[in-house]
C-alpha cells in the first residue's frame, strides 16, 4: 500500500495490484445471491477490511456503509457480531439489505410459504385490473404474468404479518420480476426482448423461495448485533448519523447507470413510486434538482476542476453531471470524517472511469477530498475486479462482452483508506 503525503507525486496508473484485496479465503454464502444487483460489493472485502483494522489496533464495535446497496457489508458485519448502520437512497436496495441481514426461523418461513401458495390459488383477479394498471408495468408484462404477479403480491400480504418475514417474501417477489417480464435477459439497460418467453410466475417464485430458504439455513446467523438500515441519502440534512469505528463502502460511479431505472420494476410493484423516475432525485451526483453550475464550480477541488474543464468545451452536460458528482463526494468525505470516532478508519472502493476519451479521476478526487476533510494516514492500493477481467467491454445493450468494438470499462479499482486521529 502507498501512503499519500503529496497527492501530486502519486501516479495512480502505476500503483501495483495488491493480491491481498483480490480474493477471499472462503466461498461466498448463498445469502449474497438472493437478489440480483449490479456492481455488487464483494463479500470478502469486509473480512479483509476488518483484518486491516485489527493490524492497525482498531477495536471495531460498529461499522457503517454509507452506500449500503443490497447489504453485503451489513450481512458480513452481522456474521462477525458487529453492530451495523447503513443508508442508501434506493428503497429496493434497502429492502434487499434488510432481508439479507436478518435471521429467520426455518419452520416459520415454511409455514408462511405454504400459506402464500394456498392464498395464491384462491385469489381472483378481474380483467379490468390489467386495463387500469400502471402503463409502465403494462409495457413490461403480458396480461397473464401481470395478473399472476398481482395475485402473488396480494397473497404475500394476506399470508404474512407486517414483519421481517413479509420483507423476506417481498424480496423473493422482487427478484422474479425481471425473469417474468419482457426485460432483455442479462442486460442492465432497460430494454424489451421481443423474442423472450417470460418465466411462469408461480414456478419462478417457488424456485426463488427454495433458494432463499436454503441460503437462510446456510448462513445460520446467531449474532445479536444490531443492524439499522435507512432509506436516505447520506447528505440529507435530516439524517441522524451515528458515531462509528469504521466505514466500509463503495460509492456510485459518476458514469454509472441510474439505479432508479435499473430497479424500476421493483420500485413500481412494491409501491415505492408511481413513476420510477421520481427516485432519481436526490442521489449522489443527480442533476434532478436546482443546481447553479457556474457558482458551484468554484467549490471543486483541484482534481475535480481539472477533469471538469477537460469536459466542458465538448461535453457541457456531462461536465455539469461530473461536477455535481465531485461536489457531492467532497461533502461525503466531510460527513464520513464527522461520523468516525477518534482513531476510526474509512475504507472506500472506487474505480476511475472514462467518458469519450476523457479520464474521470474518481480515485484521485476522493483522495484529495479525504485529505481536505482532515483524514490522516491516507493510503491507497489497487485490486482486480475478477468478474470483469475476461469481459472488459459492454455491448449496446449494456451486457459484458469480449468484443473490442464495445465500450471499454474498468477492470481494476482502488482501495482508499483514511484515518481520523
Amino acid at each position: 500500500m502507498i501512503q499519500i503525503t503529496n497527492l501530486d507525486e502519486v501516479d495512480f496508473d502505476t500503483i501495483p495490484i495488491d493480491s491481498f484485496w483480490n480474493t477471499g479465503t472462503e466461498k461466498e454464502l448463498k445469502m449474497h445471491r438472493i437478489h440480483s444487483y449490479p456492481a455488487k460489493f464483494p463479500a470478502f472485502i469486509t473480512t479483509k477490511a476488518l483484518e486491516y483494522a485489527h493490524e492497525k489496533s482498531l477495536e471495531t464495535k460498529q461499522i457503517a456503509d454509507i452506500f449500503c446497496g443490497c447489504g453485503t457489508v451489513a450481512f458480513e458485519a452481522k456474521r462477525c457480531d458487529i453492530d451495523f448502520w447503513g443508508c442508501d437512497i434506493n428503497p429496493v436496495a434497502t429492502l434487499i439489505a434488510r432481508a439479507k441481514s436478518d435471521k429467520y426461523q426455518s419452520g416459520r418461513l415454511e409455514n408462511y410459504y405454504n400459506s402464500i401458495i394456498s392464498s395464491y390459488d384462491q385469489i381472483d383477479i378481474a380483467d379490468a385490473w390489467y386495463e387500469s394498471a400502471n402503463e409502465r408495468l403494462k409495457y413490461w408484462y403480458n396480461q397473464t404474468n401481470y395478473e399472476n404477479l398481482l395475485r402473488l403480491k396480494m397473497a404475500i400480504k394476506e399470508a404474512t404479518p407486517n414483519s421481517k418475514y413479509r420483507l423476506f417474501f417481498l424480496c423473493a417477489f422482487s427478484n422474479i420480476l425481471k425473469p417474468t417480464s419482457k426485460w432483455l435477459t442479462k442486460s442492465i439497460k432497460p430494454q424489451v426482448d421481443p423474442h423472450k418467453n417470460p418465466a411462469d410466475v408461480l414456478q419462478a417464485f417457488k424456485e426463488q423461495y427454495a433458494f432463499m430458504a436454503l441460503a437462510n439455513k446456510e448462513s445460520n446467523l446467531s449474532s445479536k448485533a444490531s443492524t439499522e438500515i435507512v432509506t436516505k441519502n447520506l447528505l440529507d440534512p435530516s439524517l441522524d448519523k451515528p458515531k462509528v469505528d469504521m466505514i466500509i463502502t463503495s460509492p456510485p460511479y459518476v458514469t454509472s447507470y441510474e439505479y432508479a431505472d435499473l430497479h424500476q420494476l421493483s420500485s413500481l410493484w412494491l409501491d415505492f413510486a408511481e413513476d420510477f423516475r421520481e427516485l432519481r432525485e436526490g442521489s449522489i451526483g443527480s442533476l434532478h434538482h436546482i443546481y447553479n453550475f457556474e457558482r458551484e464550480l468554484k467549490r471543486l477541488n483541484k482534481t475535480g476542476t481539472h477533469v471538469v474543464f477537460r469536459l466542458i468545451d465538448q461535453h457541457k452536460n456531462k461536465a455539469r453531471s461530473v461536477a455535481k458528482y465531485f461536489l457531492d463526494m467532497q461533502q461525503v468525505a466531510k460527513s464520513c470524517y464527522s461520523m468516525l470516532n477518534s482513531g476510526g478508519i474509512a475504507l472506500f472502493i472506487i474505480g476511475n472511469t472514462e467518458y469519450k476519451g476523457v479520464k474521470i479521476h474518481n480515485a484521485q478526487h476522493l483522495a484529495e477530498s479525504l485529505k481536505d476533510s482532515g483524514f490522516n494516514e491516507i493510503t491507497i492500493t489497487k485490486r482486480k475486479i475478477s468478474n470483469k477481467i475476461l469481459t472488459p467491454y459492454r455491448d449496446e445493450q449494456g451486457r459484458f462482452t469480449t468484443d473490442k468494438s464495445g465500450r471499454k470499462i474498468y477492470s481494476e479499482e482502488y482501495i482508499l483508506i483514511g484515518r481520523k486521529l
